[in-house]
């Protein structure tokens, strides 16, 4: 079973996952109230779907104004959105997260799967984030950064800064990541899930590191 992307980012701030601010909105009037409660000037409206690949489909936009949240949501909401994932027959969009806008000057990628041949949770990681990760492992697969949880053992931190140190990260950013991950570990663990994805895990100006997307799929 997956999760859309509002009820993934609920469980990951449950476990330490930092997210952006967002509400969902279920029409247009919902969306602008929503963007009014978040405050600032820029806003994105998210369709929630089980799709990747929306924001080439034309389901996230980024708004600069209420008149384009408005305009947005009421495009998206009771329309169908087709991506690569979905092929011609689509997905219905009956409601949108609005969110936030944040300065992005980093996009990572980061994921945990089952390693069914390891028999452990294993970390996926990447400087390329905001790409389909399966481009990126076939035309540059050394940016791919893999590392499996000893399951008797659990995680540890040292995980986490191995990783964040071969993506380029600075120290305080790789000491972000070993405790996002482990917030992700507990996560996958104690909910029996089978794939979680953050992609982008993006860096914003002032150096945090935020799930800008969030997929999770429960065994």
């Amino acid at each position: 079973m997956n999760l859309h992307e509002y009820q993934a980012k609920a469980l990951f701030r449950e476990y330490g996952v930092d997210t952006p601010r967002g509400i969902l909105a279920h029409s247009a009037d919902e969306a602008v109230a929503a963007a009014q409660e978040l405050g600032g000037s820029v806003w994105v409206v998210k369709a929630q779907v089980h799709a990747g690949g929306r924001g080439k489909a034309g389901g996230v936009k980024v708004a600069k104004s209420l008149d384009e949240v408005r305009q947005y949501a009421s495009q998206m909401i009771g329309s169908t959105l087709k991506t690569k994932q979905t092929g011609d027959v689509g997905l219905p969009i009956n409601m949108v997260l609005i969110e936030e806008g944040l300065n992005i000057v980093g996009e990572l990628y980061v994921s945990a799967v089952v390693d069914r041949a390891s028999r452990r949770v294993s970390f996926i990681t990447s400087a390329e984030g905001g790409m389909d990760i399966e481009e990126v492992a076939e035309k540059s697969p050394e940016k791919i950064h893999s590392v499996g949880v000893n399951p008797s053992a659990g995680y540890f931190p040292y995980i986490g800064r191995r990783l964040g140190f071969a993506m380029g990260l600075d120290k305080k950013q790789v000491g972000q990541l070993a405790t996002l991950l482990q917030g992700l570990y507990n996560l996958f663990v104690e909910k029996d899930l089978s794939m979680v994805e953050i992609n982008p895990l993006i860096i914003t100006g002032d150096g945090k590191l935020l799930a800008l997307d969030a997929k999770i799929g429960i065994d």
